[in-house]
Order: C-alpha cells, then sequence, then structure tokens
C-alpha cells in the first residue's frame, strides 16, 4: 500500500475546502500504470464502475461487483502519491440498508487504502451517507444522470429537462449534501440547472456533462486521450488521438514481424560478435 506523507496528500478536507474556489481536477483511473501517470496532476482520481464498460466491454455498470471495485481500487492506490483516491461503490453493494452499505464500504476501505467511497443517488440515499459520514466513512455523492439507474431513467439522456426532474436533482444534492457528504458529482445535467446546483448547495459540485460554474470537473481518462473512436459523448473534451497512435504503433510491428525486420540482433541475447 502507498505510504506518501499527509502533507503530500490532498485530503478529504482539503477537497471540502474548494468550494468557491481553484476548480478540482479530477479524472478516472482504474489502474496502476495509469494512476502513476494521472497522478502529478490531478487532485482527485475515482475508481469508476465505469471500468465495467472501460476494461470490461460490458454495455453498463450493472454488472461490475464489489471485487472487481476492490482490485482496481488497490492497484490505484498502489499507483497514486499526492492525488486523494475515491472508489465508486458497484450496484447493489449499498441500496438495501445503511447497514449493509457500511459492512461494504468498510472493506473497500480497508482492502484499498482509499480515501473514501462515491455512492449514487439523492434524497433516497440520504440517511445511508449520514450513517456511513458518522461511523467515518468519507462519501462522494452522485445526482444527475446515475449510470446505476440508466434502466429505471430510460438511458443515457440529459437530466433536468422539466421543472420537476431540475428541481428533484437539485433537492437531492441538497439533502446528501447535508447528509455529510464531502462533494456531489452532477452528471448529464443540463448547464442551467447544473449551474443552479453549484450556486445552491455548499458542498463542492464536480461536474461531467454539466457547467463550468462547477466547483471541480471530471472525465473518464480514456475519453479524455482518446482511446475509443467508436463515440465520443459531446461533454467530452479530447486532448489526444492514443487510439489511433496505438493502431499505428500495431501496424508497424506486425509487419516488421511479417517481413523479419523484427527482432533485429539487438533485441537478441547471446548474438555472434555481442560484447
Amino acid at each position: 500500500m502507498n505510504t506518501a506523507s499527509r502533507e503530500d496528500r490532498v485530503t478529504i478536507p482539503d477537497l471540502h475546502a474548494r468550494k468557491g474556489g481553484v476548480p478540482v481536477v479530477c479524472l478516472t483511473a482504474y489502474t496502476t500504470p495509469m494512476a502513476k501517470l494521472l497522478d502529478p496532476y490531478v487532485d482527485l482520481l475515482l475508481v469508476g464502475d465505469s471500468l465495467g464498460m472501460v476494461l470490461y466491454g460490458m454495455a453498463s455498470t450493472i454488472g461490475v461487483s464489489l471485487d472487481m471495485m476492490i482490485a482496481h481500487g488497490a492497484a490505484v492506490v498502489r499507483g497514486a502519491t499526492r492525488a486523494c483516491v475515491i472508489v465508486d461503490m458497484p450496484f447493489g453493494s449499498y441500496q438495501e440498508s445503511p447497514a449493509a452499505a457500511f459492512r461494504n464500504t468498510a472493506r473497500v476501505m480497508k482492502e484499498t487504502g482509499a480515501a473514501g467511497v462515491k455512492l449514487e443517488g439523492g434524497a433516497e440515499m440520504a440517511e445511508t451517507v449520514a450513517f456511513l459520514v458518522d461511523r467515518g466513512i468519507p462519501v462522494m455523492g452522485h445526482v444527475g444522470l446515475t449510470p446505476q439507474s440508466v434502466h429505471s431513467l430510460g438511458g443515457f439522456r440529459a437530466r433536468g429537462k422539466s421543472e420537476v426532474e431540475a428541481e428533484r436533482i437539485i433537492a437531492g444534492a441538497e439533502a446528501i449534501a447535508q447528509a455529510g457528504a464531502f462533494a456531489i458529482v452532477v452528471e448529464g445535467t443540463l448547464e442551467p440547472v447544473a449551474r443552479e446546483l453549484a450556486r445552491r448547495v455548499p458542498t463542492p459540485i464536480i461536474g461531467i456533462g454539466a457547467s463550468p460554474a462547477c466547483d471541480g470537473q471530471i472525465l473518464v481518462t480514456e475519453d479524455l486521450v482518446g482511446l475509443f473512436s467508436d463515440f465520443t459523448p459531446k461533454f467530452v473534451k479530447r486532448y489526444a488521438s492514443t487510439g489511433d497512435q496505438i493502431r499505428k504503433a500495431v501496424a508497424a510491428y506486425a509487419e516488421d514481424v511479417r517481413q523479419r525486420r523484427f527482432p533485429g540482433p539487438e533485441h537478441c541475447f547471446g548474438v555472434k560478435g555481442e560484447k
């Protein structure tokens, strides 16, 4: 487990104090190498259950297990020395009851070394958030488009289009903030609604497909670096085309192998004349 000093780490109180200040920089990470690459530049690394879709080819996040989140959470903690690491709680691991949520979140904290966990849901999760916070589990909330509820919500569509839905999102964020969430992700929500949410809720609001008025932003790293080309969400800005670079590199490697240009003598052991 990583043993960086307390002074080196971005802490939960550090993040909570950023409300209205310098925006919090957040990205997803699922592996040790990626965590090491991102760690110097970000304040928070989220081990998102999006790994089900990004790494495992699932159609949604519903099939992600607690064991998967723990394995990847521990890997990210091993790779990060500065960023605050938060682990998503997967579908079915916290909704049953506050007591069940505590058992599972405590296991995540113990087995990963992460600083906290993230739960999806608004007012209906306030009791659970309060129960966990009172027992020493830092909780990050998540409202708006909540991927674990994609089936009941009718798909991946922008939220907050009606006045009733907009007010429900804001009220839900207010409820979990009052329950003790140290920060709240708002995803896939109309910009004016997310802006009003950030204004009204005293907890730092982290946007993804939301508003520049949020107190921070998060993206899936693989989207940001252009690892995939099949689909790019509207809210993603691509800063690189890694997928194209990988395809070119693999094509060159394959051609070298077929033409017996690789490996060359410099890549082999015991070659005659080698010093």
